[in-house]
């Protein structure tokens, strides 16, 4: 693929905005993002905090571990420790400093300080406004549609930042097509791409995904699912499940390590890396071919993930399971062909698992997705395959990911509603 074409051109920029670093769940981390910066706006640490966010934003928060805080969870740990230790500046990394002072002060803080929660109505699953006050003045900032993406920025009733929640720039530059993303480009990229442009982000990827990983299976970290699969056994397979949970064991209980999401998800990024990087040790691969790889799965899974949106009650792991996949079958020396038969039937097998939010179980989840996808692989290997009319899986890889893709965005949104109903109850 030429380098100076429109298609090189976006899929580099959509990797230099998608793999980036982040420290914990993602959501309760945009949650204390948020809070960080109205705390700033203010200009002193609030003695009231208002908390509203959408169904997706509860469920997200509701269960998992915030990191740097004592073990603690939930929607008003994250937006106390946005306030009373974050760095409003450093976006998804905002509680990465917090010290052991400020982690001692937490408690008290909570306990002295109020801090009401609302479900915020909105048409974007994925919102939050955070209210800060002190006397008689507040400060008020809002989150929307992706995880550092404010939108507003108020303070005493006069509006000092705001845009539209879909603008299409970003800090000045128009965003990437991510239209442009097809099966067959993903891999015309992934394979004649210049990998110097490419390669500090996925020597981030490999270095601190495999840490949280190797943390995950040295320590106890909720139900340890990691280190549950390798004693079921210690075949690549077993292990590449066992390394993308044991990332999750570690991230969704609490561990403060960062690593690089994909899709605006840890979880998916782990997903989409992890599996393929044990693949490639198995098999000997050299480093190149392991930067190939891992373009194919971190791409694939993007591409799936985009038509859906950052939130959904479809759980993500289904789609970055396919991106594995993905690299996975071109680790064995599968061409576009054969990556986009492993997708459909990845696609076809575990889509129907839902997200109720981020918690322990989502590393069981990220193994089902992971072994699904190379089970995608291992039926096509096999001479097997979904056709189109079986189910939602129509003739064309492309088509099928818009059915999947529509399932997850529309089929599914009175599924959310149930879900977050039965969690709030």
């Amino acid at each position: 693929m030429d380098s100076t074409s429109l298609i090189y051109r976006t899929y580099v920029s959509i990797l230099e905005r998608e793999l980036i670093c982040a420290m914990g769940c993602t959501e309760p981390i945009a949650l204390a993002y948020c809070a960080a910066k109205a705390r700033s706006v203010l200009g002193t640490l609030p003695e009231r905090i208002l908390v509203e966010a959408s169904g997706n934003i509860i469920k997200n928060v509701k269960s998992v571990v915030v990191p740097n805080t004592g073990g603690r969870c939930g929607i008003a740990t994250a937006a106390a420790i946005g306030v009373l230790g974050g760095d409003e500046n450093a976006q998804l990394q905002v509680i990465s400093q917090v010290t052991d002072e400020t982690i001692d002060k937490l408690g008290p803080y909570m306990e002295k300080t109020q801090i009401d929660i609302s479900l915020l109505e909105s048409d974007n699953l994925l919102d939050m406004i955070v209210t800060v006050f002190f006397q008689d003045s507040y400060a008020k900032v809002r989150i929307s549609n992706e995880h550092t993406n404010i939108v507003l920025i108020e303070k005493d009733e006069e509006i000092l930042f705001q845009k539209e929640a879909e603008a299409e720039e970003e800090k000045g530059e128009e965003l990437p097509d991510y239209s442009l993303l097809t099966v067959k480009d993903i891999y015309d990229f992934a394979t004649s791409c210049n990998l110097e442009d490419v390669t500090p982000i996925l020597d981030r990827q490999i270095e601190m995904n495999t840490a949280i990983s190797d943390e995950g299976m040295r320590h106890d970290y909720g139900a340890n699912i990691g280190k549950v699969l390798l004693k079921m056994g210690n075949d690549v397979r077993t292990r590449a499940k066992a390394r993308a949970a044991a990332g999750s064991d570690a991230r969704m209980n609490g561990c403060d390590m960062p690593v690089v999401i994909c899709s605006g998800s840890g979880n998916q990024g782990m997903t989409t890396s992890l599996p393929v990087i044990e693949y490639a040790k198995e098999l000997k691969a050299d480093q190149e071919k392991l930067y190939r790889a891992l373009l194919i799965s971190n791409l694939v899974t993007l591409h799936c993930k985009s038509g859906i949106g950052r939130l959904s009650a479809y759980c993500g792991a289904v789609s970055a399971g396919a991106g594995a996949g993905a690299g996975i079958t071109y680790l064995h020396g599968g061409t576009d062909k054969e990556i986009s038969h492993t997708i459909v039937n990845a696609l076809a097998i575990s889509s129907g698992i839902v997200c109720d939010g981020a918690k322990s179980s989502c590393a069981a989840k990220i193994a089902i997705a992971v072994d699904t996808g190379i089970l995608g692989f291992e039926m096509y290997r096999n001479g097997q395959q979904f056709y189109g009319g079986d189910g939602l899986v129509v003739k064309g890889v492309e088509n099928s990911i818009n059915n999947f893709a529509r399932l997850g965005r529309i089929g599914m949104r009175e599924t959310d509603r149930e879900i977050l109903l039965m969690m709030t109850n």
